[in-house]
């Protein structure tokens, strides 16, 4: 029988630790978030971001600016957060219009402040097998996901399809710490399907409908990154679910899987740095 990874069980699990960890802080964890322009989704996942962060008591500012924002003003805002006391952790929500270069933007932030861990600090520490000040969010909690199924990493064959800096490179470098064998595949990636089927954890990051029955293997794990809307505007995730959850032993679900868990292990970032910054618990 399919189990499914449910991510919503398991965020209100780490929201309800988080909420206590905060509540014997001196002050408030305080998040910035940048926000360019008014793409619908990114309007959405920041104001979910802003209401969680004031659930678990952490003081979550959304700072916006119009889609024309020079990027010279946005690295400035950058760096008067790196230099004020109070504030915790910086995200730029992604995308950035394209006469930005996001590259220099997500450079800007402070090391010990970037809480989706996308600097090249935090990014040169995971790659090098280094533990950074915390792990890019959706990896992270892929990770937690797994764990909490108990499902044993090492020693497993991992595919992962995608090379995002966000998800697809990073959740590969974390599987490969963990001594997985791994095999990255992208758009360029040919036979696709003969690759998956060695799968023993198959994760698919790529934000269209690509995995379907036959391209996994009876018993594998199947992680579902993956969340648009359909021709029917019907969230759904890479994965044909209804299908291909009759074969896997485990799979998670779109709602409902990583997605809580990239929420969570934002605000679980959010408290470790705050952590650090503090001198707070920093050899648990």
């Amino acid at each position: 029988m399919t189990t499914i990874l449910n991510g919503k069980n398991l965020r209100d699990i780490i929201l309800a630790d988080l909420k206590i960890r905060v509540e014997k802080f001196m002050a408030p964890p305080e998040l910035a978030v940048i926000l360019v322009g008014e793409n619908p989704a990114s309007l959405i996942y920041v104001n979910n971001k802003k209401k969680t962060a004031e659930k678990l008591g952490i003081v979550s500012h959304v700072i916006k600016f119009p889609q024309n924002v020079s990027e010279s003003n946005l690295i400035k805002t950058i760096k008067i957060l790196n230099e004020k006391k109070s504030t915790t952790a910086i995200l730029v929500q992604l995308p950035l219009p394209e006469h930005i270069d996001k590259f220099k933007v997500i450079d800007a932030i402070a090391p010990e402040k970037d809480v989706d861990g996308l600097t090249p600090y935090n990014s040169g520490k995971l790659f090098s097998g280094e533990k950074p000040f915390v792990y890019p969010c959706t990896p992270r909690g892929i990770l937690h996901l797994l764990e909490k199924y108990h499902i044993e990493i090492e020693g497993k064959n991992v595919v992962v399809i995608g090379r995002s800096n966000l998800v697809g490179k990073p959740v590969a470098q974390m599987m490969m710490n963990k001594n997985a064998t791994v095999t990255m595949c992208h758009s360029h990636s040919k036979n696709l399907a003969e690759i998956t089927k060695n799968a023993d954890i198959l994760i698919s990051a790529v934000g269209k409908k690509i995995i379907t029955e036959n391209m996994v293997k009876e018993n594998c794990v199947v992680v579902d990154v993956g969340i648009f809307k359909d021709e029917n505007g019907k969230t759904t995730g890479d994965v044909d679910f209804e299908n291909v959850s009759k074969k896997a032993g485990f799979i998670s679900p779109v709602p409902g899987g990583v997605g809580p868990m990239t929420i969570a292990s934002l605000m679980l970032n959010t408290v470790d740095l705050y952590e650090i910054q503090h001198n707070i618990n920093i050899f648990k």
